[in-house]
């Protein structure tokens, strides 16, 4: 599909249960019912997943990560290949985010500027250099459908006068990167920041809503706070960002803090827990999760989960599953993500299902219920 002007995105309501939404983010490649999690696929890939892969689990959408593919194949490589969605062949939404939080996480490989973020390559040591109109740059050419804002992501458990110093720059970057970004075919969406404190979070979204995106990302949560600091810190910035524009919770996966965040008018996450546990072995069941590396599960017949539609648990067993891991086989890791995505979707579907019948309340309590109670799910013996 070529690129289409800006007016080919949006979000469009269609219900509402308290804070809960649902809608349908719309985009040149196509819609997403929301709410929608978005796998990760870093390196222009889900890991262990193809494409078709990805279609059979139910993802509509997908994220891949700016400062991986800068560093490696490189900008001008996916840009000869027709950009992001001919050079890994998958032809829905794509979103990429800035690299910042990547950035971020090199800690004493990086400096920052009031410009931008000086950093070496973790691959070679290579120095190189962001600033928002590089990072614009760069995914204006990757050609995904959403963009983010360069921001700067604070340690969660930074001072409070270095997370409104982080939260300023973030803002000033978030003016540079509308006046760099000016590819039609895509909506670049601001990033809330302000750690812990509501009142910053609260400021933060105020101000990025006065410049008007198209979208707006909250990040810097779930790197390290609290369940109850990251629920208030949510609410602050919710409360003051746009009803009518799409909302995006950076990095958040577990079904638990998926559902949360739902209830306070999230409508996409993302998150590499479902596709790294699922490395790890360890499985999503609507009770919990299951460490399929158990000794015990070597005879259980049964199927991963009872009810999933999913092709690992139509056609495997949880002993066929613990097999794989324990022999180290690379199957496992393609059954357990199809099962975790697949989990996850479901999951999500359910909760829109549940919201368009104004009955979202109810749904979430009774999922607590049933996962808090059954958390530690026990072999068959």
């Amino acid at each position: 599909m070529g690129r289409e002007s800006l007016e080919a995105f949006g979000w469009e309501p269609q219900g509402q249960d308290g804070a809960a939404r649902a809608g349908l983010l719309v985009t040149p490649h196509g819609s997403v019912p929301t709410p929608a999690f978005m796998p990760v696929g870093t390196q222009a890939t889900v890991k262990s997943m193809t494409p078709r892969d990805l279609r059979e689990v139910g993802a509509r959408i997908v994220l891949a990560n700016t400062y991986h593919l800068y560093l490696r194949p490189g900008v001008e490589t996916v840009e000869r290949a027709g950009g992001l969605h001919s050079f890994m062949q998958w032809d829905g939404p794509i979103l990429t985010d800035s690299g910042g939080f990547q950035v971020w996480s090199l800690a004493n490989r990086r400096t920052v500027t009031a410009d931008g973020v000086r950093f070496r390559s973790h691959l070679d040591g290579s120095e190189h250099v962001f600033t928002p109109a590089t990072v614009m740059d760069a995914q204006q050419r990757l050609g995904a459908d959403i963009v983010m804002a360069f921001d700067e992501c604070a340690p969660h458990d930074a001072p409070r006068s270095y997370v409104e110093e982080a939260m300023q720059r973030t803002h000033d970057w978030a003016v540079r990167c509308k006046e760099a970004h000016s590819q039609p075919g895509q909506a670049l969406f601001g990033i809330v920041q302000g750690g812990v404190w509501p009142d910053l979070r609260g400021q933060s979204a105020e101000y990025l809503s006065s410049l008007d995106f198209p979208g707006y990302a909250i990040g810097g949560l779930s790197v390290g706070e609290g369940k109850t600091q990251m629920a208030v810190a949510l609410e602050a910035a919710v409360e003051c960002l746009s009803t009518t524009k799409p909302r995006y919770l950076m990095g958040v996966g577990a079904p638990e803090d998926l559902l949360a965040g739902i209830a306070r008018g999230v409508d996409m996450f993302d998150c590499v827990l479902p596709t790294r546990n699922a490395r790890n072995g360890t499985l999503l069941v609507n009770e919990g999760r299951i460490n399929i590396r158990n000794g015990a599960f070597r005879q259980d017949l049964r199927p991963l989960e009872d009810g999933c539609t999913c092709y690992t648990c139509a056609t495997f067993s949880r002993a066929y599953l613990h097999h794989l891991f324990r022999a180290e086989e690379l199957l496992a890791y393609t059954l357990a993500t199809t099962h975790n995505l697949t989990h996850l979707t479901r999951l999500i579907a359910s909760a829109r299902d549940a919201i368009l019948e104004s009955r979202f309340t109810e749904f979430h309590q009774s999922f607590l219920t049933q996962y808090r109670t059954r958390s530690d799910i026990q072999p068959h013996t």
